[in-house]
Parts: structure tokens; sequence; C-alpha cells
């Protein structure tokens, strides 16, 4: 890829960023976060600690971002707070421990959330959609 398409790719992937609503924000941690914890699986696979240590860390800040984001007015909060608690357990271990297993754990679990939210903005989009046209 020559230096000005990346430099354009950049700046879609910025804009991107400023124009997304908070949903598709929400969105996009979970599939960075997924990103990482699959270049960190990758990494502790092939012996490279510090690549691996630098995918967990970035994973655990998107989850304490996730986590920070939470509106504790809702029930659900409470429930979602804990998985991602779970969650960063299993990246600390990851990192500490340096074993995949945790990451597979927390993979499992990311990937569910990240299904279920774009799934429920299908929903709502449908809704809205169907509330135009009456």
């Amino acid at each position: 890829m020559g230096k000005m398409t990346y430099n354009a790719l950049n700046q879609y992937k910025q804009n991107a960023v400023f124009t997304a609503t908070p949903e598709e924000l929400t969105l996009m941690l979970y599939d960075g976060c997924i990103k990482f914890l699959n270049i960190a699986k990758y990494n502790i696979e092939k012996k490279d600690i510090e690549k691996a240590h630098n995918a967990l860390i970035r994973a655990q800040d998107i989850v304490i971002e996730l986590d920070s984001s939470l509106n504790m007015q809702y029930e659900i909060s409470n429930n979602l707070r804990q998985l991602y608690n779970f969650v960063r357990e299993k990246l600390i271990d990851a990192n500490i421990n340096k074993k995949v297993e945790p990451i597979d754990e927390a993979l499992e679990i990311v990937s569910e959330l990240r299904d279920t939210w774009k799934e429920a903005m299908k929903q709502v989009k449908k809704q809205v959609y169907k509330n135009r046209q009456v």
C-alpha cells in the first residue's frame, strides 16, 4: 500500500470515528478488542512476549473504556460491569502467565457481546425505519 493510500485510509478511519454514533463507537470498541485479543494470542503462540503484552494492554484499555461508558441507571449495566471485570481478570492472567486459554475465554465473551450489540443495533434501525413509514 502506497503512503498516499495509507494516509487516505487513516483519514477515513478518523472521520469514521468522528461521525460515528455512540452505538457505532461501542461496536468499533468491541471489534478493536477482538482484534487485539487475536493479535495477543498469535504472539503468545509465537513466543513474542513484548507484542503479546502490548496487544493485551490495548485490549484491556478498550475494556476499561467500555466499562467507564456504562450508564449505571440500567440494571443490565451491572451485568455488563461483571462481565468486563471478568474479561479484565482474564487478560491480566494471560499477560502474567503468557497463556492463550484465558484469552480464549475473554474472546468468547467479547465476541458474544459484540454480536448481541450488533443485532440490537439492527433491531433499533428496523424500528426507526418502521416508525418513519407511518
